[in-house]
């Protein structure tokens, strides 16, 4: 039997951070160690190549969980106010439709509703970091959204529901930022609730029983600072669905950094 495909929760940056001039977002050096974790995602944290990725990034929320279909999507340059090459990236993966058929029937067989879209394009969520992680963009790419409401429950219950993919080499991402205030990416003050809550995430994801962690995700807000770090938690509901599909198994830390004097962290499960 083959053995599962860990299940991840990594940070994508702010906007193209990766492939601007380095010093252009934050002093220089700010975006290269996480640019490095994701540039060596496989083999360093991933033994093997997977056959194909499902990645829920943060800038997705639909009613109902919703697959993009498309056999070849579009990039959807959802950042503003970036120099103009930021908008001529490239990442021409090609979609998956029979994944996203059977995310759907996964989905389905486990109490959702689900839709899919064919015409939407890869938010930056996707294209930006899998661009560093898979720059041959020759894995077959399915994106899955958050549910509005971004309820931890619904999200864990998504990654359950997901798990049979891991032992059918599916790579499951979710996309997403373990501190994400944007009065604290520009204004500061936020360097000691940053680390607060990041001592509690790692003991979450990583120090825990795993039943135990579902439940700490459960009720995030009760940790340390938790609404200062996440006023809205579209960054970090994808870590309920990595967690979910990984609910039986161990969490490690995976990335450690501190990007503009605020405390990120990365998980693998599995």
């Amino acid at each position: 039997m083959a053995t599962p495909m860990r299940t991840l929760f990594i940070n994508h940056g702010g906007g193209p951070c990766f492939f601007m001039p380095d010093g252009a977002m934050g002093p220089p050096g700010t975006w290269n160690s996480m640019a490095s974790h994701l540039k060596a995602l496989v083999p360093s944290v991933v033994p093997k190549k997977p056959s194909a990725i499902l990645l829920i990034s943060a800038h997705w929320e639909t009613n109902v969980p919703t697959v993009l279909s498309s056999a070849n999507p579009p990039l959807l340059y959802d950042y503003y106010g970036f120099p103009p090459e930021t908008y001529e990236l490239k990442w021409p993966a090609p979609g998956d439709p029979a994944l996203a058929s059977r995310v759907r029937e996964l989905l389905e067989a486990g109490g959702f509703s689900t839709a899919e879209d064919s015409t939407r394009g890869w938010d930056h969520g996707v294209f930006i970091p899998m661009k560093l992680s898979f720059p041959d963009a020759d894995v077959p790419t399915v994106q899955l959204s958050l549910i509005a409401g971004l309820d931890p429950e619904k999200h864990l219950a998504m990654g359950r529901a997901l798990a049979p993919l891991r032992k059918e080499n599916v790579l499951i991402v979710g996309s997403g930022q373990s501190f994400h205030n944007m009065s604290g990416f520009f204004g500061g003050g936020f360097e000691e609730p940053s680390r607060e809550f990041d001592v509690w995430l790692n003991e979450t994801c990583a120090g825990v029983e795993p039943k135990a962690r579902s439940e700490r995700l459960r009720n995030w807000t009760a940790a340390p600072s938790a609404r200062a770090i996440h006023p809205r938690e579209e960054h970090l509901a994808p870590l309920f669905v990595t967690v979910g599909a990984a609910e039986d198994d161990p969490g490690e830390q995976i990335f450690s950094d501190v990007v503009l004097n605020l405390a990120m962290s990365g998980y693998a499960f599995g």
